[in-house]
């Protein structure tokens, strides 16, 4: 099996890998020069020899640009200010029209207010003291959601109850609960920070 590999490793090698020179306008670094390349495949070559290019000043000046005075810059070399990192709840919980909604945690129970459901695609909506009818089905939140005055028909007034839906799932939620219906595939589409 690792001849295999190995056979089908070359012949990719081969095909797509082609060894880089650098060209008239790009120099070579001194130390590129200096380095001594490690005995081994072509592939191994290759990629020191793209790694020993030095691009022109101003590709390296706009690919480290920062977006603001506090940006940092993160291990993988993307820069992106604090304010702009996203996080997910976790676990996920829904609540009634009394629960904060937020970013939920463990310690910190809010029902999430950034609901995705993953089978349909589908931004989930919730309306506050509302409850949806026994006789609400698929169809008429494929055909109806997002827009609420086609969905109002199925809704009543509940004090204290949140409706959620999305284009294929609905719940009546009353209080604070952790997302676990394997029913639902409903995730956390991200928090901004």
């Amino acid at each position: 099996m690792e001849n295999d590999i190995d056979d089908l490793l070359d012949e990719v090698e081969q095909k797509y890998v082609k060894k880089t020179t650098p060209s008239r306008n790009v120099k070579a670094s001194p130390t590129a020069k200096s380095r001594v390349k490690p005995a081994g495949s072509g592939l191994d070559a290759a990629i020191d020899d793209i790694l020993d290019i030095d691009l022109p000043a101003s590709h390296t000046a706009n690919a480290f640009q920062s977006t603001s005075k506090n940006s940092t810059l993160s291990t993988s070399g993307n820069s992106q200010s604090k304010s702009e990192q996203k996080s997910r709840c976790f676990p996920v919980y829904l609540g009634g029209s009394g629960e904060t909604m937020g970013r939920g945690a463990s310690m910190n129970k809010h029902a999430c207010d950034q609901l995705r459901c993953t089978s349909c695609d589908f931004r989930i909506c919730h309306f506050e003291n509302m409850a949806w009818s026994r006789d609400t089905d698929y169809l008429f939140l494929r055909n109806n959601a997002p827009d609420f005055q086609k969905l109002k028909g199925k809704l009543s007034r509940k004090k204290g109850c949140r409706a959620y839906c999305c284009q294929c799932q609905w719940r009546n939620v009353l209080e604070i609960c952790e997302l676990r219906d394997p029913q639902l595939k409903w995730v956390c589409g991200k928090h901004p920070s």
